[in-house]
């Protein structure tokens, strides 16, 4: 059983975290490797809802003012992969980047 685990532990996804802040994306560009499937945290520091939004990584998910929300992303080819807030499109933009 122990070796299930450590195997488990060591495919983890790699993590990373998007903070949504005054109704922008920090960071605005965020670089992840090719091949492989992540982790994104998005944590919401705005007291008002925020939907996490990408026609080119086929995601849309709400985050609720104060909460996190985690999506995950990948495997993808290298490229540039842009995302924004539903509700704040104007300033909420940002992109994946993938190297």
């Amino acid at each position: 059983m122990a070796f299930v685990a450590g195997v488990a532990s060591a495919q983890a996804a790699p993590e990373y975290t998007l903070v949504i802040r005054d109704h922008l994306f920090d960071p605005a560009e965020l670089v992840i490797p090719s091949d492989t499937r992540v982790k994104l945290v998005v944590h919401n520091q705005d007291a008002t809802p925020e939907e996490f939004e990408s026609y080119e990584l086929n995601r849309e998910k709400v985050i609720l003012g104060g909460r996190k929300a985690t999506i995950y992303i990948g495997p993808l080819s290298p490229g540039t992969y842009p995302f924004f807030g539903e509700f704040n499109p104007r300033t909420a933009q940002g992109k994946v980047i993938v190297e």
